[in-house]
């Protein structure tokens, strides 16, 4: 299999849950130990176009960072640090800001959503997401974008930022092709309607403690009046196969084809393999969070490798423009 330079990013917004595991932080995992030239970062420059708490910032941003690691990020065969220790992004970003014609950030979907949903504060950073974003991605010449849906808008426009600059001023970055994750939508637990999100007790948050996983779990919608029912039973399912036996899985199968399944025994049996499967990670993490010079040395070592090929990315980049 040909090795590829992959980038991506990851805003610090608290706790993940099952959901992002499985729809990218696993396969991310899985990449990085195929040997693929991995980056990897907290992207929280992006985190202030959007209401903030400097605390809260801090906070969630070690948390993301633990979460990684414990998850299976390795510092030793990918590069992982913090947007912000590489001020070389927010320069290049500069510098397609310049290029970038104002329709075609006004045009960004991401874009208008937030302003809606923020109407109070939509400021000057919101706008340029997209060039900080292109930044991001072209500094490191990824061959590979792994996003979900959502982000393919931001991809395609770095492409088209790589191509606006390669025909003005000489052949600089490749093109990057969009590597979707593995289509997988982990519903909410108690509005199975909709995906799962970080509210309330929709989410199995990968630090639940087993405990609450089963509490989580007990309450989870089977049944209703609109129709919701065999989404929920599905979505229970779609876990069950994901972090269940295949005997398990066979057995509820069968029960629900009888119609003799229980939905507590299938919960009762999701809880237990769900905290299973994430005992060692809580272990893991737990331990990184009390280290926190130790996870900013870690941090710390992914900034002083990505670095130095940022430096070398905007020197190439200043010199075809003309910049002294």
């Amino acid at each position: 299999m040909e090795k590829q330079t992959i980038v991506s990013g990851i805003r610090a917004s608290g706790s993940l849950h099952v959901g992002n595991y499985l729809g990218a932080l696993k396969q991310f995992v899985e990449l990085q130990n195929q040997g693929h030239h991995c980056y990897f970062f907290i992207a929280d420059l992006h985190g202030l176009t959007t209401p903030f708490e400097p605390k809260k910032l801090s906070k969630d941003t070690l948390d993301v960072a633990a979460t990684y690691l414990a998850a299976g990020i390795d510092p030793k065969k990918s590069v992982f640090f913090l947007q912000n220790h590489i001020l070389e992004h927010a320069t290049l970003a500069w510098i397609f800001n310049c290029l970038l014609p104002l329709s075609e950030l006004e045009r960004m979907t991401q874009y208008k959503d937030k302003a809606k949903q923020h109407k109070e504060n939509i400021n000057a950073g919101l706008l340029t997401y997209p060039a900080l974003m292109a930044a991001d991605i072209l500094m490191y010449k990824p061959t590979a974008v792994p996003v979900g849906e959502d982000q393919v808008q931001h991809v395609e426009l770095a492409r088209v930022v790589a191509r606006k600059f390669n025909h003005k001023f000489g052949k600089t970055f490749p093109e990057p092709h969009t590597f979707l994750r593995k289509p997988l939508r982990i519903m909410s637990l108690s509005d199975p309607a909709k995906k799962m999100s970080k509210t309330g007790d929709e989410a199995l948050l990968l630090d639940d403690e087993p405990k609450e996983i089963s509490r989580k779990l007990k309450k989870a919608v089977t049944a209703s009046e609109s129709g919701k029912a065999s989404a929920g039973v599905e979505n229970l399912f779609l876990l069950l196969e994901h972090f269940g036996k295949q005997e398990q899985i066979a057995y509820f199968r069968d029960a629900q084809r009888n119609n003799s399944l229980k939905f507590s025994e299938l919960k009762e049996t999701l809880a237990k393999e769900v905290a299973g499967y994430f005992a060692e990670f809580r272990a893991q993490k737990k331990a990184l969070l009390e280290q926190p010079e130790y996870l900013a040395e870690i941090l710390g070592e992914g900034a002083r490798k990505a670095r130095t090929v940022a430096q070398s990315t905007l020197q190439e980049i200043k010199h075809r423009i003309g910049l002294l």
